[in-house]
């Protein structure tokens, strides 16, 4: 292309040069105006090479100022292409409009309700998650852990919220099933051990007592046990009964109201937790959960990870489906948006300008020269073409009016 204009500019001198000489030899009228077609068309392009070569380089050379753009101002240029970008496509207003007309919860709804989508989104979830898990140290994770869920439950006080709960469970006689338990257990263990309770009496009897005399005591004291165990297991208002639920109660409140019964609540969790097999299970926990997550990761048919397709298929659908779902996630995505591009719109920008001022000048000139370069030549052959019609423009205004 610049051997076009190139040639357009030579042959506009030669034109001139040949009707310069036939004008001057006295030739036909009509010479005069092709000369000054090729004197306006030679300007023409002398002027827009001039503008186009100021672009890149500095014309022949010389060091005319407002030359060699490009090179001269490539950082400023990428300040005002940042500012540009910044205040055009990264403005809130744009930014929600683009983000709404894209439809994106539908689009990706439609996309994760498809069976190999959604499996391939938990793969992809499982690969993810297998390479955090691996990458985290298990001494770092121990001790999180320990920090978390230890320490915070040994700051918060045992008895005044174990106190509630049991106060609610009494309340509710949700309890009566685990006495009627214990009720009925006691009645079975005394009825089996006939010979344990009369080996007990026969041995606290005194030695002076006949034996048969211990045997009778002994069966009648079986007897009476025996017949009170009946009692309580079978009467509902059993004054036993009524004696425990008072208990209860009473320890319920004691572990909200007495000092007491929550300083031994709490010397009881210190030993809990300080028991070398809690000890133990704390420190395995977090070994135990991994092995887990990376087993249920690794197995396609595993019940996690069905579990997260069967999610991402449900909540495809209701994306797809329901515009109520679809608005409230459009609002978040487009004010997640609207933030980042209000409160790191420099920072954004910045990416473009620290880009361009890293280029080098030169190259940065050779670069946008090939790619615009083409296209700029015919501003100089247009300017040839636009310069040769005004100077016969001008050529015949000045013959019929002046």
């Amino acid at each position: 292309m610049k051997a076009v204009a190139l040639g357009l500019l030579i042959a506009a001198a030669i034109i001139y040069v040949i009707t310069r000489w036939a004008e001057n030899q006295g030739g036909p009228v009509w010479v005069g105006f092709v000369r000054a077609m090729a004197e306006a068309g030679m300007v023409g392009a002398l002027a827009d090479w001039f503008a186009v070569t100021a672009l890149f380089k500095r014309p022949m050379g010389l060091p005319i100022p407002h030359t060699a753009i490009i090179k001269t101002r490539k950082d400023s240029l990428g300040e005002s292409l940042g500012d540009f970008v910044g205040t055009n496509f990264l403005a809130e207003d744009v930014v929600r409009d683009k983000l709404r007309n894209a439809e994106i919860p539908r689009r990706v709804g439609v996309w994760l309700e498809d069976e190999d989508h959604a499996e391939r989104v938990t793969s992809e979830l499982a690969t993810a998650a297998r390479g955090a898990v691996q990458v985290l140290r298990d001494e770092d994770v121990q001790e999180v852990v320990e920090q978390l869920v230890v320490r915070k439950v040994l700051e918060q006080q045992w008895g005044p919220p174990l106190g509630r709960i049991l106060g609610q469970v009494f309340a509710d006689g949700s309890h009566h099933k685990l006495v009627d338990l214990v009720c009925d257990r006691a009645y079975d263990w005394v009825r089996d051990n006939h010979e344990t309770v009369m080996r007990v009496v026969s041995q606290r009897a005194p030695s002076w007592s006949p034996r048969f005399f211990d045997s009778l005591v002994a069966d009648k004291i079986y007897a009476e046990v025996l017949a009170f165990a009946w009692a309580v297991k079978t009467d509902q208002d059993h004054p036993m009964r009524k004696a425990v639920d008072r208990f209860l109660v009473e320890f319920a409140d004691d572990l909200q109201n007495d000092e007491r019964t929550i300083a031994k609540a709490e010397q009881i969790k210190w030993q809990i937790v300080q028991h070398p097999e809690v000890q133990n299970l704390v420190s395995s926990a977090w070994g135990t959960a991994k092995k887990m997550l990376l087993d249920a990761a690794e197995d396609p048919s595993s019940a996690l990870r069905l579990r997260v397709r069967d999610g991402l298929r449900t909540l495809g659908r209701r994306l797809a489906e329901e515009e109520a779902l679809r608005s409230k996630v459009d609002t978040w995505l487009e004010n997640a948006a609207a933030y980042v591009v209000s409160n790191y719109r420099p920072e954004i920008t910045t990416l473009i300008t620290d880009t361009v001022r890293r280029w080098d000048a030169e190259e940065t000139s050779r670069k946008i020269e090939i790619q615009v370069g083409r296209d700029l030549q015919f501003i100089r052959i247009n300017g040839t073409v636009i310069g040769a019609l005004a100077g016969l423009t001008i050529h015949t205004v000045s013959h019929l009016f002046l």
